[in-house]
């Protein structure tokens, strides 16, 4: 249904991956939610690195600033970008501590490895339409999308959201030709943003996080494409003891309140 991007590969080389590079879905690199230099210079400095979905960059960078001011000196680091190509980054040997993905499908790439512990589902998320502010196209509903002169941006089918996009469009019986599929949700969200495409199946988070630059419209099929997030301590994480207690958090009422906030369901 989908064609393949060019423009970028989701397995990248182990030496990107090693360099803290997120990947090719939102094209940020690993970033750290506080400086944290002057405590390392004085050795006392502790750092916990999480990879992480691109649909969980506003609640995980929230909880980074919770669990360091928990834990003084203690630097969260993030990689936000495509499940999958997370996934392969791990499983080419990047060094990170906890793992929180899209699917399970994504998860599985790497405990398949013996590369994590037992995962446990924290949230649920489901697909809404993302139109602009003006919805030029006036898209009420899934069909519409099929529309050749509706432009729509997808995810790529192998990362979570082009999956479950994929799901919604065949529990409909429609077929829709995008005009771009992108690597992860925020990229495909951002074509909405700017205007460069009339429609996009993204989750409700991402539209509720974008604060007012896109409206998003729910539709019935969506609950047949509903994506399970898993999240787990990696078998070789450098700083196990501070991975647990971070995986803690995110599964603990506080975390639940942060996550169920910005728009993700209870499992």
């Amino acid at each position: 249904m989908f064609r393949r991007l060019s423009r970028c590969a989701i397995a990248l080389p182990v030496a990107l991956a090693l360099a803290g590079l997120s990947g090719c879905g939102s094209g940020q690199p690993a970033t750290s939610s506080t400086a944290s230099a002057s405590a390392s210079a004085a050795g006392g400095a502790k750092e916990v690195t999480v990879f992480a979905a691109a649909s969980l960059t506003g609640t995980f960078t929230e909880l980074g600033k919770t669990f360091e001011a928990a834990h003084p000196g203690t630097t969260v680091k993030f990689n936000f970008g495509s499940s999958a190509t997370l996934a392969q980054q791990i499983v080419q040997g990047a060094p990170a501590d906890v793992f929180a993905a899209a699917s399970p499908a994504t998860m599985k790439t790497v405990t398949d490895g013996s590369l994590a512990s037992a995962p446990t589902t924290f949230v649920r998320n489901k697909l809404e339409i993302a139109v602009p502010k003006d919805n030029p196209a006036k898209v009420d509903e899934l069909k519409d999308l099929a529309d050749s002169k509706v432009k729509v941006a997808l995810c790529a089918e192998q990362v979570p959201c082009g999956a479950a996009a994929v799901k919604a469009l065949d529990a409909a019986g429609l077929k829709v030709k995008p005009v771009t599929l992108e690597q992860d949700v925020k990229a495909t969200l951002t074509k909405v943003e700017l205007g460069e495409v009339d429609a996009a199946l993204v989750y409700k988070t991402d539209v509720i996080a974008s604060a007012g630059k896109a409206q998003g419209l729910e539709f019935p099929e969506a609950d047949k494409a509903i994506n399970d997030y898993p999240i787990a301590t990696l078998a070789k994480a450098p700083a196990g003891d501070l991975a647990k207690q971070f995986v803690d958090l995110v599964l603990s009422p506080q975390g639940k309140d942060v996550l169920t906030k910005a728009g993700f369901e209870a499992p």
